[in-house]
């Protein structure tokens, strides 16, 4: 045996008998989605919750899911299709988690991401979006109330409900100019939120997460954004010029006035997004009161720094040593040319802050795009890992270990989910069979 190898196997005797109970549950809307399936993820990782999901994968896959639950080591999550404009089967989803010996839910709280969002999208097909992002919302709120007074909920807002302010960095403070028919609906929804935590008798609270670029992917590589059709943001088009599913990236417009002419956004890890929403669980968990009334707390939550769409293209061809073509069109409509977050209230509110820096960004996002061409519809990896390949895993993990955030339960679980698709995991539940058939099912649950 190696001494990496001893190190793993050290590393999980020591924590496999702290497995905690009594776990948290919480409803994921749009859980199977790009952002949603991260935050499935670190959740689990924290071994303090339990993860049920909704989603109509309009635009995603079951198949991230079940790729979470491996990465976990069989981490069980409950997964409903459901639309949330069917408030019938969303309300027989909730009854579910209701406590039969009394009107509470086991539901400790809600994390809404399920909506359509692409912005272009938005313009064409404007009654679409505010029927299925505001009427899916009220159905949610209502059905949170009538299923067992569900009183926590985190809302996935976005940063494009400023507009194109001048205000840079942007607090939150700063005048809402939603321009897009999606940054209206996002808008809405933040002040529906407010005006039913704020007349709620079961004090509601919410926490509203008003997050600006994502990109990136898990380190692991499995999973990722899997956009359908021509992607809407940078990055995954990015990724699918350079693994050849598109000729060149068309970047919109070279004469704004930035040092390149190209617009310039604050970039931000979907894995430090994803740890942001634990982030703010915990402070919904920890405190009964919340700094803004009624009970609504407002973060955005970036990296505080700005890069150029072409310095965005320039990073990934480098640091993964790949061309990436590219041709300058005209502008999109709507288009700020500068957007950056304030961040302080992040730091002081969540005690979170961004960590991954651009390189991360670029590398785990061509190592989902490599391993997985084609997105979750076929798996382009070996699922084997190699003790190298474990590294920068095993790294995240303890790195978020000192952040306080995950548990000696996920380290585990964590490392044994990796370990499970390798020749290491074969050696280590040798010794290990109270853990193996919690391992050899992937914890997947359809419902």
């Amino acid at each position: 045996m190696t001494h990496f190898g001893q190190l793993i196997y050290s590393v999980l005797f020591l924590f496999i008998a702290t497995a905690c109970s009594g776990k948290k549950t919480i409803l994921l809307t749009g859980g199977a989605g790009f952002i949603g399936s991260h935050t499935c993820l670190e959740l689990l990782r924290t071994g303090e919750y339990k993860v049920v999901v909704i989603d109509n994968l309009i635009n995603s896959s079951e198949e991230s899911l079940r790729r979470v639950a491996e990465l976990t080591g069989g981490e069980p999550i409950d997964f409903h299709k459901v639309d949330l404009l069917d408030y019938k089967a969303l309300v027989q989803v909730l009854l579910k988690y209701q406590s039969s010996s009394s009107s509470q839910s086991e539901i400790f709280g809600v994390i809404h991401f399920a909506g359509l969002k692409a912005v272009g999208e938005s313009w064409e097909k404007p009654l679409n979006y505010y029927d299925n992002n505001i009427t899916g919302t009220l159905n949610l709120l209502r059905a949170m109330k009538e299923c067992g007074n569900i009183s926590r909920i985190v809302f996935s807002s976005s940063a494009t409900v400023y507009g194109d302010t001048t205000q840079i960095p942007v607090p939150e403070t700063c005048k809402l100019a939603p321009v897009s028919p999606y940054a209206s609906t996002k808008a809405f929804i933040e002040q529906i939120i407010q005006d039913v935590v704020k007349q709620s008798p079961t004090k509601m609270q919410s926490v509203i997460l008003r997050y600006f670029n994502p990109v990136g992917a898990d380190i692991s590589g499995r999973i990722g954004e899997d956009p359908r059709g021509i992607p809407n943001n940078l990055m995954p088009f990015v990724a699918q010029v350079a693994v050849g599913k598109l000729p060149f990236l068309s970047i919109f417009g070279k004469d704004y006035p930035t040092a390149d002419g190209t617009c310039i956004r604050d970039y931000i890890h979907v894995t430090d997004l994803a740890l942001g929403h634990v982030a703010a669980l915990k402070r919904l968990e920890r405190d009964s009161d919340l700094t803004e009334s009624p009970r609504v707390l407002i973060v955005n939550l970036g990296t505080g720094s700005g890069t150029s769409v072409r310095e965005m293209r320039d990073t990934f061809a480098s640091i993964n040593n790949i061309t990436v073509p590219y041709k300058f069109v005209e502008r999109r409509a709507g288009d700020a040319a500068r957007v950056i977050a304030q961040v302080d209230k992040a730091k002081k509110e969540l005690n979170w802050e961004a960590k991954l820096g651009l390189d991360r960004m670029c590398q785990d996002l061509w190592r989902w795009q490599s391993n997985n061409p084609s997105g979750f519809n076929k798996a382009g990896s070996n699922k084997k890992q190699s003790a190298a390949n474990l590294k920068p895993i095993i790294s995240h993990t303890l790195r978020v270990a000192a952040s306080g955030i995950l548990s000696k339960t996920l380290i585990t679980g964590n490392l044994s989910g990796e370990l499970n698709r390798g020749n290491l995991w074969k050696k280590w539940r040798k010794g290990a069979g109270r853990i193996t058939a919690a391992s050899e099912s992937n914890g997947f649950k359809a419902l």
